[in-house]
């Protein structure tokens, strides 16, 4: 660890800690179970730092293991208050994750810096567009897109219908586009 590139990444690590909480408590509405499961992955992060091999954002990889997290702690807390869990793992993670949490297909385009910087200005944005959602809109948007799980996984958390779901999709979606068409792309919409 005396490597000053390793203390460069422990620094970038525990600054991402604050978006990975807002994350966290997003989906999990519970201050407790967002900080088990943002504790939970720095740590593996940590742990896990000698085989990031930066073939991909360091912040897309912390990310990518506080998913799995925030699944082991919905899958917790169903246990805990006896839901009926209906969520099965479909091994679609396992096609697209190889066991070490890295992608098993690294991306296709490398970006220059200047492409690399509009992007994360561009995620900021986003970043900012979806915390400005209704709690509900933003919770069932990123229950579909972030932690991908399926309409009946959604619905059965939330104890609203499929009709209500893709409604509240929808609305998300419109609210994330005006957002960003304000914001990023600097145009009003008719």
């Amino acid at each position: 660890m005396n490597d000053p590139a390793d203390h460069d990444l422990l620094r970038q690590i525990e600054a991402m800690r604050p978006t990975l909480l807002r994350l966290a408590q997003m989906q999990l509405r519970n201050t407790a179970w967002a900080e088990d499961a943002v504790s939970e992955a720095l740590l593996a992060a940590l742990e896990g730092l000698g085989r990031f091999a930066r073939q991909s954002n360091l912040q897309t990889w912390v990310v990518g293991i506080l998913k799995h997290k925030v699944l082991d702690q919905l899958r917790l807390r169903h246990r805990e208050f006896a839901y009926p869990s209906e969520f099965e793992d479909d091994g679609l993670e396992d096609l697209v994750y190889a066991p070490d949490g890295h992608f098993r297909e690294p991306p296709q385009h490398w970006q220059t810096p200047v492409e690399s910087l509009q992007r994360m200005q561009f995620f900021k944005v986003l970043e900012a567009c979806m915390d400005a959602l209704p709690g509900q809109l933003g919770r069932v948007f990123l229950m579909r897109e972030w932690l991908e799980l399926d309409t009946e996984a959604i619905c059965q958390e939330l104890s609203i219908t499929p009709t209500n779901a893709w409604k509240m999709l929808s609305r998300a979606r419109l609210r994330l586009r005006q957002c960003l068409q304000l914001q990023w792309f600097g145009e009003q919409t008719s």
